[in-house]
C-alpha cells in the first residue's frame, strides 16, 4: 500500500505542476495578446498609411485636373489674341498708358491676361497647385507680361490707394524668378 506520506508527496508535485502549467499558459497568453495587438497596430498603420497615400494621389489627381484647366486656357483663341496684342503695346508714362490703352478693347486684354495669371498665382500662393508646373508652362509670357504692367500696376497702386491690386502676380513673378537662378 501506498503509504500517506507517499500520496502526499504526489499530491505536492501535482500542486507545482499544476501551478507550472498555470503559469506558462499564463506566460503564453500573454505572449499571444501582445502578439495580436501589435499585429492590430501593424494592421492599423498600414491602413493609416494606405489612406494617406489615396489623399496624395487625390491632391495629386486634383494639382493635375488644375493644371490641365489653365493649360486649355493658355491655348485659347482669346488668350493668345490677348498676348499678341500686349506684345504690340508700348507706353512710358502712366497717363500714355491711360491714353493709349484706356479704352475697352485694350482693357479686355489687359483683363483677360490679368484674371489669368492672378487665379494661376493665387493657386501656387495657396498651395494647390505646384510652382514648378506654372514656371515650365507660361513663365516667359508671364514674365513678358508682368515686366510691362508692373509699372503701371506700382503706379495705380500709389494713385488710388490700392496696395493689393495685382499682389498674387508680383508674388508669383517673385517666385518664379527666384526658381529661375
Amino acid at each position: 500500500m501506498v503509504e500517506l506520506a507517499e500520496i502526499g508527496l504526489i499530491l505536492q508535485t501535482i500542486s507545482v505542476m499544476s501551478a507550472a502549467t498555470a503559469a506558462v499558459i499564463g506566460v503564453r497568453s500573454y505572449i499571444n495578446s501582445n502578439k495580436r495587438a501589435e499585429e492590430a497596430k501593424r494592421k492599423e498603420q498600414e491602413t493609416r498609411n494606405l489612406e494617406l497615400k489615396a489623399q496624395q494621389q487625390n491632391v495629386e489627381t486634383r494639382q493635375a485636373q488644375l493644371f490641365l484647366q489653365l493649360y486649355s486656357n493658355y491655348y485659347s483663341k482669346d488668350f493668345v489674341a490677348a498676348i499678341n496684342k500686349l506684345n504690340k503695346m508700348e507706353y512710358k508714362s502712366y497717363e500714355e498708358f491711360w491714353e493709349k490703352y484706356g479704352n475697352v478693347e485694350s482693357a479686355q486684354v489687359w483683363d483677360l491676361l490679368s484674371h489669368y495669371f492672378e487665379g494661376a498665382a493665387v493657386l501656387v500662393k495657396k498651395g494647390l497647385i505646384d510652382p514648378s508646373l506654372i514656371s515650365d508652362l507660361i513663365s516667359e509670357e508671364f514674365f513678358d507680361y508682368w515686366e510691362w504692367v508692373r509699372p503701371f500696376v506700382m503706379e495705380y497702386r500709389a494713385r488710388t490707394n490700392h496696395p493689393k491690386t495685382c499682389e498674387n502676380q508680383e508674388y508669383l513673378y517673385d517666385l518664379l524668378k527666384k526658381s529661375a537662378k
